[in-house]
């Protein structure tokens, strides 16, 4: 039987592998942890993730919830452990990272097609179909090969974690429970500021002291992560409109809205550690202690884990990628995850599931196939394949990146507003992605993941074991596979249209 390498054991590469071995192709999975140890990564879990335990907004009507649905409805392995260790968050979707991890981890172990190697790889079997879901912390030597493989100048951008503390030392006299708008019902806890407070932190925190970068190296920060004490010097009040803003929140104590708020997020489902929303920072740790300790509530916070800075690598995909995955000079190589220049643990999951597909119908002699790009992850295939070579830069999915409702599409009568039309796209979406599937003839291997985001409260010692019954009752994936076969070129790449 053929087989397919994936490299790289992150949320990306346990996607593609799964993906792949449910097509019914042998699998060997490439993980260079504990061997070798990245800056970021704690433990040797596959799937581990290093920064918020947070997979974004799961509302109904947001971009973010419209990826993660297609992904459910698509058989993600990522999302099923994500439904099967989720912890309480208002409208977003947060895990209990450990539980996560280690999930993820006995399902790729179980699986009687992948074979798990705990080991670094150093070059690209270009001969052999493979995909290569290092992610943004690729090994030094493997990221050299990568560059050469892409015929990219090294791109990258700088990434923090924010920092966790333990429950017992939050005092919650001061610290109150509720979520923002009341969304969630009390699932975060909040750490009012008045402005004296606020402007004693705001000082503390742009004059405390730094972790240098590396020397001789221009900074490039992703937006959407950017450090806080590098989004406070950009102005007194820019924190009270970013992480630190307190509209849909009122103080218990007073009854207002507060002057500013930090917001802690559950961390597991002890709920004996809160991590710091937003808060991602590269302070010494002396520092972090001695700033974080100036919001009120965490005056004596024990910290199970501070912030941290690291360094992401991406290539430059729309030079080298097609909208399947595929490197154009290199067929039987793919790429999936954030390094091909997407940002987010769910966009990065979605990458991995189309690289996944894709290398398995080359393995099987079959077409390869493109997402439609009116759907979140065809139109993510589509910027990381197409966008301008010198623009290029990491995003997320956003409404942007789909094609604009037409005059047809929108109501003839009653409001037009933002929600209203994000409604429309997230539903025109979905069921251009339900016809895609039908017409690709796909039957995921877990059909009811919204049922297990609702029966939460059955949590056991042993994750893999929540699903067993409804994976009893799963059908299997109807792909049969030949023999290898020639890789397929540009050309021989179906785009299955959908009314």
């Amino acid at each position: 039987m053929n087989e397919i390498i994936v490299i790289g054991g992150g949320l990306a590469g346990v996607e593609a592998a799964w993906q792949a071995a449910a097509a019914g192709v042998q699998v060997r999975l490439y993980e260079m942890r504990p061997l070798q140890p990245t800056p970021a990564h704690r433990t040797d879990k596959l799937a581990e993730i290093v920064c918020s335990n947070s997979l974004k907004s799961d509302e109904p009507g947001t971009a973010s919830y419209l990826l993660k649905e297609e992904l459910r409805r698509a058989g993600s392995l990522v999302m099923e452990a994500a439904a099967a260790t989720r912890v309480p968050a208002g409208a977003a979707l947060a895990v209990d990272r450990e539980k996560f991890a280690e999930y993820v981890t006995q399902k790729i172990e179980r699986h009687p097609l992948i074979q798990l190697v705990r080991e670094e790889v150093t070059s690209i079997p270009e001969a052999e179909t493979c995909i290569i879901a290092t992610g943004p912390l690729s090994s030094e030597r493997l990221t050299t090969e990568i560059m050469k493989l892409t015929g990219s100048d090294q791109l990258y951008f700088y990434d923090a974690i924010a920092p966790i503390v333990a429950a017992e030392s939050i005092d919650t006299t001061i610290a109150f429970r509720a979520a923002r708008y009341d969304k969630g019902g009390d699932d975060y806890l909040n750490c009012p500021f008045d402005q004296e407070q606020y402007d004693r932190f705001y000082e503390a925190l742009v004059t405390a002291k730094s972790v240098p970068l590396q020397r001789f190296e221009e900074t490039h920060w992703f937006e959407a992560c950017l450090p806080i004490e590098e989004a406070a010097r950009r102005g007194i009040h820019t924190l009270r409109f970013g992480p630190m803003k307190p509209v849909g929140l009122s103080d218990p104590r007073t009854g207002r809205e507060p002057y500013a708020v930090v917001q802690l997020r559950q961390e597991n489902l002890l709920a004996d550690a809160y991590s710091l929303v937003g808060f991602q920072n590269h302070l010494r740790y002396g520092e972090q202690a001695r700033v974080l300790r100036l919001i009120p509530g965490l005056e004596q916070a024990e910290f199970l884990q501070y912030g941290q800075i690291h360094r992401n690598t991406y290539i430059c995909s729309p030079r080298v990628l097609n909208a399947t995955m595929q490197m154009r000079e290199l067929p039987r190589v793919f790429f999936a995850g954030q390094i091909t220049g997407v940002e987010g643990y769910v966009e990065s999951v979605a990458m991995g599931w189309l690289a996944g597909i894709n290398a398995a119908r080359l393995a099987g002699g079959q077409t390869l196939i493109e997402a439609p790009v009116g759907t979140s992850i065809g139109a993510l295939a589509h910027y990381v394949s197409s966008a301008k070579v010198k623009s290029f830069q990491p995003i997320n999915i956003t409404f942007a990146l789909l094609p604009p409702l037409s005059e047809e599409q929108l109501p003839r009568k009653g409001r037009r507003g933002k929600r209203e039309r994000h409604q429309l796209q997230v539903d025109h979406a979905l069921r251009e992605w339900d016809s895609w599937l039908q017409a690709i003839n796909f039957k995921p291997r877990v059909a009811d993941l919204k049922s297990q985001i609702s029966n939460l409260g059955s949590q056991t010692s042993d994750p893999a074991s929540q699903v067993a019954e409804r994976e009893s009752q799963s059908s299997n994936r109807e792909s049969q596979i030949s023999d290898p076969a020639t890789p397929a070129s540009s050309d021989q790449i179906s785009k299955v249209g959908v009314a």
